[in-house]
């Protein structure tokens, strides 16, 4: 919230990538009217309004849920979402997301929207390099990641552990915020090894 630097800001959810699951929306609702903002949802399945540019663009925050990537960058790219988003970057609404709403904003991922195999997908490109989530919560993810590195299949990029957020200003790292025992990693490959570098994380 503080990020909005806004007393009461608007927040919007968008749950494409889980087909606009019902208790998603729910539990999203559930938790931000605990909060002092006013959520919304925009549903790409069954849309509330013609003006969708609008209708984001009026919002302080957009916060997009988990799921499948690839069905979601789909249907941005229909709607014209991926640049009304560029839009929304462009004019400073704060933008988040969790595992396929975090993927999204980087050049490349690593998703397993593929028939549940691992596999490398574009994305959004607002940040440079690939990413990785739930690197430390599926066992087949972090050495899928660092071959995909090291066969050039994917660029240098960022994994992050489950119960981590990576907040970005301006396309570069401002902090690293863990609720657990659990790390985001820079990982690249360099004189023919895989290297990782831990990111310095503030507990909560």
């Amino acid at each position: 919230m503080k990020q909005t630097q806004k007393e009461n800001p608007s927040i919007c959810f968008l749950p494409t990538a889980s087909a606009d699951d019902t208790k998603y929306v729910m539990h999203f609702y559930t938790e931000f009217t605990k909060l002092n903002c006013k959520p919304s949802h925009l549903s790409l399945f069954t849309p509330s309004t013609r003006d969708i540019e609008a209708f984001l663009l009026e919002k302080d925050a957009i916060y997009i849920g988990g799921g499948s990537t690839k069905n979601m960058l789909a249907l941005f790219r229909e709607w014209d979402v991926d640049s009304i988003l560029k839009k929304a970057y462009e004019k400073g609404i704060v933008l988040g997301g969790i595992s396929a709403g975090m993927n999204c904003w980087y050049e490349e991922c690593i998703t397993d929207s593929f028939f549940g195999e691992l596999s490398v997908l574009k994305c959004l490109g607002f940040l440079i390099g690939s990413a990785c989530p739930h690197y430390d919560k599926e066992e087949k993810r972090r050495p899928a990641y660092q071959s995909f590195i090291k066969s050039k299949r994917i660029t240098p990029g960022i994994a992050i552990d489950d119960n981590v957020a990576v907040h970005y200003i301006d396309g570069k790292i401002s902090k690293v915020i863990t609720t657990k025992d659990s790390n985001a990693y820079q990982v690249f490959f360099d004189k023919n090894n895989i290297v990782e570098k831990r990111l310095e994380a503030q507990k909560l």
